[in-house]
C-alpha cells in the first residue's frame, strides 16, 4: 500500500525513465523578471505558499486555499499537543489579504502547519511558524511567482478541478492514495517550484495520474489528452500529448506499477 509518489520511489524505471522529460515540449515564458538568487526559508514552504496564494488570488475562498494548513494545525493541537496551534493558524489566516508583504509572511508561516497533515512523524523536526521569517528577497520571489502563476492560468486555464483524486476505481491495493494539483479541460497539470527541470519521477507521476483517472470511472478524466507541468520559478511550461506515449509502456505501468 503506497501513495503514487512512494510507489515511484519503490520501483526502478528503465533507462531514461518510462516517460523521458525530453519528450515534453517546453515553452519558456519571458516576463522580464529575474528572481533573487538566495531565499531563507525551505523550498517546500515557498512552493506551498505560491500554490495556495495563487488559488486565493484567483478566487478561491481563503479557508479553502489554505485548508491543508488549517487541517494540519487542528491535528497538531488535537493529536500532538501543540498548544494554541489552531488559534495561531486562525490569526495568520485572517491576516492574509492579497499578495502584499504582510500577507506573504503570514502565508509562509501558516503553511508550516501542512507538515502535521502530510508527514506528522517528521513534523516535530520541521521549522514551525515562529521560526519561519522570509526575508525581502524571498518575499519578492514569492510575489513574482504568484504573479507568474496567475498569468499562466489566464493563458492555459480555466481550471476545471483544483485538487483531484481517483475514486471509485482508480486506486489499487498497491497504489491506494495520491492526489494531483489541477485539471483543465484536456490536461493534467502539476505545479513545481523547484530550481531544477522535471525528472522522470515527475513525468511518471503525471502518467500514473492519467492512467488512474482513466480507470477511476469519473467523467472528468475522459477528455484528458495532455500531461503538463508548470514551474513558476523557471517560468517554463512542459506539455506532452498522451497519444505520443507507447501503448506498451502504458500497459506495463498499469500491470507492474499500479497493479490493476
Amino acid at each position: 500500500m503506497s501513495s503514487v509518489t512512494k510507489r515511484i520511489s519503490e520501483i526502478k524505471q528503465p533507462r531514461g525513465g518510462y516517460v523521458k522529460p525530453s519528450q515534453f515540449n517546453i515553452y519558456k515564458i519571458d516576463d522580464g523578471y529575474i528572481l533573487n538568487e538566495n531565499e531563507n526559508i525551505h523550498a517546500s514552504v515557498i512552493g506551498m505558499t505560491v500554490d495556495y496564494l495563487t488559488r486565493f488570488v484567483m478566487g478561491a475562498e481563503l479557508l479553502e486555499a489554505f485548508k491543508i494548513s488549517c487541517t494540519g494545525a487542528k491535528l497538531a493541537e488535537e493529536l500532538f499537543g501543540q498548544k494554541n496551534a489552531m488559534k495561531k493558524a486562525g490569526k495568520l489566516l485572517s491576516d492574509i489579504k492579497s499578495v502584499d508583504e504582510k500577507s506573504i509572511i503570514n502565508a509562509c508561516k501558516l503553511v508550516t502547519y501542512d507538515v502535521w497533515y502530510r508527514n506528522p512523524m517528521g513534523a516535530r523536526k520541521a521549522k514551525g511558524a515562529d521560526e519561519t521569517n522570509p526575508d525581502k528577497e524571498t518575499i519578492q520571489n514569492i510575489e513574482i511567482m504568484v504573479q507568474r502563476s496567475v498569468k499562466f492560468w489566464e493563458r492555459y486555464g480555466p481550471i476545471v478541478k483544483d485538487g483531484f483524486t481517483f475514486e471509485p476505481n482508480g486506486y489499487t491495493e498497491t497504489v491506494d492514495s495520491g492526489d494531483g494539483d489541477y485539471l483543465t479541460a484536456d490536461t493534467i497539470w502539476d505545479f513545481k517550484v523547484s530550481k531544477s527541470k522535471p525528472t522522470n519521477k515527475h513525468t511518471l507521476q503525471l502518467l500514473m495520474y492519467w492512467i488512474m483517472g482513466q480507470y477511476s470511472g469519473q467523467e472528468i478524466y475522459k477528455n484528458i489528452q495532455n500531461l503538463g507541468i508548470f514551474n513558476p520559478r523557471l517560468n517554463e511550461v512542459y506539455l506532452l500529448n498522451v497519444d505520443t506515449i507507447s501503448k506498451n509502456i502504458i500497459a506495463e505501468i498499469e500491470r507492474d506499477i499500479i497493479c490493476y
